[in-house]
Order: structure tokens, then C-alpha cells, then sequence
């Protein structure tokens, strides 16, 4: 017996007007980034950090429950659509919620037992800023002018918070509010470049490619074999730990570095064809093997995961 196609089906099936951009569900995004932290965990290089990292999510998914940000009104929607600009940078609107919610997560992570000691401290300095001090400490962690070991060990927990304020102001969105930026290579909600790409699998999404963003966790469209640095649609290849092993554990094979000779960076693609439970922020992180052998060639990762900050020259190849 032939199924009938239900209107959604049909829409499903229509490659020629794909989702320009996926706004995020902060109820879904932090269970399932935290589920696939704690997976990836296992037998990983770093994967007291993960663990640590999945208490974190957990945390961030609670705070998500109860925050409530101001949606931009329509005259900065018309303002940014006009220009083709991201509609609110991320380091100049800094809704004050973030604040509360740095609190909760200071507040779950004190006595986590995955909590790495020399993170205590840590906790204990954010406690004591005041608002003011916050602020600067966010805008630097957002603009990445991570210097000073007070602000690279301070920025996983600072920009967890951030992440759950700016995800649920995306939320608010709708995709007509999105304007087309220019360049298509930086979030069009909040500005930041994006921490990886991924290939979705389901819906009308289903076989594309989006950039994620690490700080709001909006996804917007870009055709595959395309550089996300430059732009570029020569000289692109992919770099993979495939019939490799790290300490006896196989790689995770939906996990490539794509990489560009016009400007030599890279960005890691995550594929869901390959792993329907790959989630790119998580994934990106539990792969750190492959920047460790990217960086001993010749491309610069041209972006970092913010709940692994870096300074600068910790991302550049090694001559």
C-alpha cells in the first residue's frame, strides 16, 4: 500500500528553498549537548574534562528553565536587516539576566564532584566581582582577549553563562527577524564566528550543512564544500583520524577537519549522517586530537570552542 504524503512531507522533501537559519530550543539543546559530553567522555584523553564539562550543561539546562530575556524591537531588526549586519553582537548587548544565571551555575558547580580543583579558587574570584568587573570579564571573553591566566581558567564558567542568555534571546526569534549578513561567515544573531559546521539529518534539513554558533547556538545555512573562514570553493579538503587509534579507543569518524589553501584555516564538519547523536559544540571538544595534529601542518583553526578557551598562540600551526 502506497503512503500518502502529508503537507509536512511534501515540504520535507523540497531541496530547492532549504532552512536559512535554525534558531536554538534551549529545552533540547543543553540535555542533549550534556548526554553527548558525558558519552564522548568515555575513554577520552579528556575526559575528566568532559565529564566536568556535562555537569556544567546540566547546570546550564536548569538555569534554562527559568531566564527570561528582552527580545530586540523592530527598529534594531530593521536597522540590521538594512545593513546586512548581525542583529545584536553579542560583547554590545549584554542582557543583565546572564548575571542570576552565572550565579546558579557558580552556585551547582561548587561542590561538583567533577569539578577540577584548581577550578575552586576560580569560583571563589567570580563570587567575589561585582557587576561592573563581570561585565568587563565578559565582554573579554567574548572578544577573545584572553591574556591572563585569571581569564582563561574564569571564561568555560563565564561564557556558560552567556550561553544561556544569548540562546534563549535567539529563541525568541523568528526567521524572518534574521537578516543576510555579509559576510555569511559570522552569526547573523550575535556576530561570533561559528565553533563548527555540521551536516543535519532529518526534516527539511536533512543532507545540508549549517554553521553552529558557540555562544547563541543559532545555525545558519552554508552549501557544502564551501570554506567557513574565507568563503573560498577551491582548494578545500578534509582531514580525518580515520584507521587511527588514541590509546586504544577507535576515533570518532564523523568528525573532519575542513580545511582551505586559499586562507589556511580550518573548521572541524561534524556529520550526522555518520552519528545521528553527533552534537557539534560537544563533538568539537571531544576531538581535540585532531587540532593536536592540525597543528603540525600548515592551517590555523580559525575559530575556538568557547568552553576550551586559548590564547592565540596556542592556535597557530607550529612551522
Amino acid at each position: 500500500m502506497q503512503r500518502i504524503l502529508q503537507p509536512g512531507d511534501i515540504e520535507a522533501l523540497d531541496r530547492t528553498n532549504p532552512t536559512r537559519v535554525r534558531l536554538p530550543q534551549p529545552a533540547s539543546l543543553f540535555a542533549e549537548r550534556a548526554a553527548r559530553l558525558a558519552q564522548q567522555a568515555e575513554g577520552n584523553p579528556i575526559g575528566d574534562y568532559l565529564r566536568f564539562l556535562a555537569h556544567l550543561v546540566r547546570a546550564q539546562q536548569q538555569a534554562a528553565a527559568n531566564i527570561c530575556t528582552a527580545a530586540p524591537d523592530a527598529a534594531t531588526i530593521a536597522l540590521a536587516q538594512q545593513h546586512s549586519m548581525p542583529l545584536l553582537p553579542a560583547a554590545q548587548h549584554l542582557d543583565p539576566a546572564w548575571l542570576g544565571v552565572l550565579d546558579q551555575l557558580l552556585d551547582a558547580m561548587h561542590n561538583a564532584p567533577e569539578l577540577p580543583p584548581a577550578l575552586l579558587p576560580v569560583i571563589t574570584q567570580l563570587r567575589a566581582l561585582d557587576r561592573p568587573s563581570r561585565e568587563q570579564l565578559a565582554r573579554r571573553v567574548l572578544l577573545g582577549l584572553l591574556s591572563e591566566a585569571d581569564d582563561l581558567a574564569a571564561a568555560p564558567l563565564v561564557m556558560a553563562a552567556l550561553q544561556v542568555m544569548f540562546a534563549d534571546r535567539a529563541s525568541r526569534l523568528r526567521e524572518a527577524d534574521i537578516p543576510y549578513t555579509d559576510p555569511a561567515t559570522i552569526c547573523p544573531v550575535c556576530a561570533t564566528a561559528p565553533v563548527a559546521s555540521v551536516l543535519r539529518i532529518g526534516g527539511q534539513a536533512a543532507g545540508l550543512r549549517y554553521l553552529h554558533c558557540g555562544t547563541c547556538a543559532t545555525e545558519w545555512h552554508m552549501v557544502r564544500v564551501k570554506c567557513s573562514h574565507c568563503e573560498s570553493t577551491s582548494g578545500i579538503h578534509y582531514q580525518s583520524l580515520a584507521q587511527q587509534q588514541d590509546m586504544g579507543r577507535p576515533t570518532n569518524e564523523s568528525v573532519l577537519a575542513e580545511t582551505c589553501d586559499q586562507c589556511h584555516h580550518y573548521r572541524k564538519l561534524v556529520n550526522q549522517e555518520k552519528d545521528p547523536l553527533a552534537e557539534p559544540l560537544a563533538d568539537d571538544l571531544a576531538t581535540l586530537l585532531l587540532d593536536l595534529l592540525m597543528s603540525e601542518t600548515e592551517f590555523a583553526r580559525a575559530s575556538m570552542n568557547p568552553l576550551l578557551p586559548m590564547t592565540e598562540a596556542e592556535t597557530t600551526p607550529q612551522p
